[in-house]
């Protein structure tokens, strides 16, 4: 093959790659999401704690314009980078249920701010 074609694509490769994947920030968002009541009874004495989900959940600028969306893991843990300001956490509910609030945040530079998205899963 002809060098110049393969250092061409070598750079172009290169380029592609850090435009898609911009140096790790050192703000941004970290937490879990967590879906309950899982007991349709709650007893006096029994634990029936909130349980893990996998959500996808949208970041809004405050005046509503969709920065990013990202889903958690199976966990529902996250930890997405942003940029210090503020924002919008809108989680999805494709199906009504469960459901969770939209939760303004603010962050802050060289911090990640942890956060605890709770849906409610319906049952009483």
């Amino acid at each position: 093959m002809n060098i110049k074609f393969l250092v061409g694509i070598s750079i172009l490769l290169i380029a592609t790659w850090s435009f898609h994947n911009p140096a790790p920030r050192e703000s941004g968002i970290e937490g879990q999401v967590l879906m309950g009541p899982m007991c349709p009874v709650a007893q006096q004495g029994q634990g029936c704690p909130d349980q893990p989900y996998q959500a996808t959940i949208t970041v809004n600028s405050p005046n509503g314009g969709t920065i990013l969306q990202f889903q958690t893991d199976g966990a529902g843990h996250f930890k997405i980078p942003l940029v210090p300001g503020e924002y919008v956490l809108h989680p999805e509910s494709p199906n009504g249920m469960p459901l969770a609030a939209d939760q303004s945040i603010v962050v802050g530079a060289s911090q990640y701010t942890q956060i605890v998205v709770k849906y409610d899963s319906g049952i009483r």
